[in-house]
């Protein structure tokens, strides 16, 4: 499901809060410059869980699987890592959850809120700045292997 960028957030301390992009362009949109987010974003798998519950809400394994799917480890995705991320999402307010109970056990479903998505604009400037980072180094290593060595 794709989904057309957030407008800025409203208040001063709701950009604030959302400290993830290094700045925003003339039409309010993020931009980004350098490798880390701003804030306390340190989390690699953040960006991730967010994009995934971008698509729909998703109980915790469902996430898991998909991170899995992607390839973002060397293994297997730290469970404990996934929910800790979920946590902090819900208690920033970035995301929801409810318990929904079905055929099975109860489990609780997470999703994306209207903050969670102008969040996830941050991220997508950050993560952009990232690609064009590891494409400036791609270059200049191929430069200097294709080139004889001293």
């Amino acid at each position: 499901m794709l989904r057309a960028p957030m407008s800025e957030p409203k208040t001063a301390s709701a950009v604030a809060a959302l400290a993830i992009a290094s700045d925003r362009d003339a039409g309010g949109v993020p931009v980004h410059r350098g490798w880390a987010p701003l804030g306390s974003h340190h989390r690699w798998m953040e960006p991730f869980v967010m994009v995934l519950l971008a698509g729909g809400a998703a109980h915790g394994y469902a996430i898991v699987g998909e991170l899995a799917g992607l390839g973002i480890t060397n293994g297997s995705v730290d469970v404990g890592q996934v929910y800790r991320v979920l946590r902090d999402l819900e208690a920033a307010g970035l995301v929801s959850s409810s318990w929904t109970t079905g055929s099975g056990p109860a489990r609780r479903d997470y999703q994306l809120t209207e903050t969670g998505y102008a969040a996830l604009d941050e991220w997508a400037a950050v993560m952009k700045e990232r690609t064009r980072l590891v494409g400036e180094f791609d270059a200049r290593y191929l430069e200097t292997v294709t080139a004889p060595r001293r």
